[in-house]
């Protein structure tokens, strides 16, 4: 049954005002708190360990806690309306479910779990990921407790997946030598990260519920349940080649361009996989995403108009890929000197 905000009792509030998050200063954690205080509609809370020596944007109030004593996690989460979670893959693993149970007892109705990824309703390709099973679990447990989920469907992050060596989208940019999954022809849809970072304070930005039967307005209650479905570009591996070609000057006879066939990598790579080796998990993941036949597309799906988010220039966001390439490596160098 429909439910509109003037039926609510009172008190109710029909904005998110409280948000509270978790992996503030990473990799997405980033973009997602930098475009919610852009909105400034939204008070936010970073859940920090006390260690942590990660510097966050001014207008971020910090919570230390400790996922060894559930009560700092209630105290932190207590108040809030939504929970972020952003983890970084080498979280321990029961630190998503100590989140959810932890924002059940502070009485937050609603968290986008950590599952920054593809088309959640493409079963296939979630299993053969291993990913599925995991973000299925992580969905059913918050719905057992309780509350509602929205998760973020935006295929992979276009500029850290260019940066990230020969597993990802192939490009080893220290020896300018590029490997092409079969004919680099498939077709995936991919996001930046601040574009990532724009959808969530978009959606966290709209009304709760509509007004009354009459409101035919987007609000969160339409995406209770469901992924929000966000794209950057469409393109194949031989389009994102053609863009490092015209952002570094270079031709394609300066580089080295290698086949190999897509399901061929994603066998060794999770051959790898189940012998303990996890080098192989981003082998088999992005290997995956580019099988012709059932390629991480989820374009046609994309939500970015009814969200208002702005189209992007690809030219661009393959510098902000080589610039994090070249970070990469003065830090490297800064280390070893």
């Amino acid at each position: 049954m429909p439910r509109y905000a003037k039926d609510q009792p009172a008190g109710f509030t029909n904005t998110i005002e409280r948000v509270a998050i978790v992996g503030a200063g990473g990799t997405i954690g980033t973009h997602i708190t930098t475009a919610l205080l852009a909105t400034g509609l939204h008070t936010i809370t970073a859940l920090t360990r006390p260690t942590s020596t990660t510097k966050l944007p001014p207008g971020i109030h910090i919570a230390p806690v400790d996922y060894t004593d559930e009560s700092t996690l209630i105290a932190a989460l207590q108040g809030h309306q939504f929970l972020i979670i952003t983890l970084a893959p080498t979280a321990p693993r029961d630190t998503h479910s100590k989140l959810v149970h932890a924002a059940a007892k502070a009485g937050i109705p609603y968290i986008m779990p950590n599952s920054y990824a593809g088309d959640i309703d493409n079963v296939k390709l979630n299993e053969d990921t291993l990913l599925g099973p995991v973000a299925q679990a992580q969905r059913a447990e918050i719905e057992a407790l309780g509350m509602q989920w929205v998760a973020l469907c935006c295929g992979f992050w276009y500029e850290y997946s260019l940066a990230g060596g020969e597993t990802r989208f192939g490009f080893d940019f220290a020896r300018r030598r590029v490997t092409m999954y079969d004919e680099g022809r498939s077709v995936i849809s991919t996001t930046t990260l601040k574009q990532v970072g724009r959808a969530v304070a978009r959606v966290l930005s709209l009304k709760v519920l509509p007004e009354d039967e009459f409101d035919g307005g987007l609000a969160l209650e339409g995406f209770l349940g469901k992924g929000v479905y966000v794209r950057s570009f469409v393109l194949t591996q031989r389009d994102m080649f053609e863009s490092v070609l015209r952002v570094s000057g270079t031709r394609e006879s300066e580089w080295v361009v290698v086949k190999e066939e897509s399901k061929m990598r994603y066998r060794d790579g999770l051959a790898l996989v189940k012998r303990g080796n996890m080098a192989g998990f981003s082998k088999l993941l992005y290997a995956r995403a580019f099988w012709p036949e059932d390629s991480a597309d989820l374009s046609g799906k994309a939500q970015n108009e009814v969200l208002g988010l702005p189209e992007e220039e690809l030219d661009e966001a393959t510098r902000a890929g080589i610039e994090l390439v070249e970070e990469l490596q003065l830090r490297v160098e800064r280390m070893a000197a």
